[in-house]
């Protein structure tokens, strides 16, 4: 593909693109609690506050058994003694990889407030009740989705895929209890989370460590320290 004569190139266009405006939140490191969700949730509620779209859809990324990397969106469910909760197909290829390899991560990335948030360590599944109480909570559409067929195999016709949600919806709507044996709940157990803020004095990287050593000190299990950006 060429550009015409009177057309930016590509890496032109993309140089000149605006990344952050002028009025940001940043981060004020004296202010930051002594464990990370205190400092996620409050990151996460001031987005929600804002109306920024979609403040609680993720990146999970994931390594398989064979060290190939994959990822994908997803929305997260809950901050909690668990850990970051989300779910999805156990028989899914996020499952899959999870289930060879259960080492993943979780970026969030609010642009409008120049802040980003990476969360890193093993997930845990959370068993079948917290799987169960998941699925009945989502909407009929959404259950009639993860019924409808296995995700990411192939699919013959769009068609072919109407006609099986149509016949999962009628199910759902039949059958309220109804839960899908795959569906399966998860928890990221961070062992690091990293925030990145961006602001018009700089930009500040904080990480959060987990302390292998911490024993029976449940008031201070994390070590926090500042990384050149």
């Amino acid at each position: 593909m060429t550009d015409a004569p009177d057309r930016p190139s590509l890496r032109e266009r993309l140089r000149a693109l605006p990344v952050f405006g002028a009025d940001l939140p940043g981060l004020d490191v004296g202010a930051t609690p002594d464990e990370p969700s205190a400092l996620f949730v409050r990151w996460l509620e001031e987005a929600i506050d804002a109306g920024l779209p979609a403040p609680h859809a993720a990146t999970l990324s994931t390594a398989d058994a064979s060290g190939r990397v994959d990822a994908r969106t997803l929305i997260l469910k809950d901050v909690d003694g668990d850990g970051w909760v989300f779910a999805t197909r156990a028989d899914s290829p996020k499952g899959v990889a999870l289930a060879q390899n259960p080492n993943a991560a979780l970026t969030f990335f609010w642009r409008e407030h120049g802040r980003q948030v990476r969360v890193r360590g093993p997930v845990v599944p959370l068993g079948p009740e917290a799987s169960a109480a998941d699925f009945r909570a989502r909407s009929d559409f959404s259950r009639a989705t993860a019924l409808a067929g296995p995700q990411s195999s192939p699919l013959a016709s769009r068609d072919a895929y109407r006609a099986a949600w149509d016949d999962a919806l009628a199910r759902v709507r039949a059958e309220p209890g109804l839960v899908l044996d795959a569906w399966a709940s998860y928890a990221l157990e961070p062992t690091s989370v990293e925030f990145w803020a961006s602001s018009p004095e700089g930009q500040t990287r904080l990480r959060y460590t987990a302390r292998p050593d911490a024993g029976t000190d449940e008031h201070l299990p994390w070590t926090k320290e500042l990384l050149w950006p």
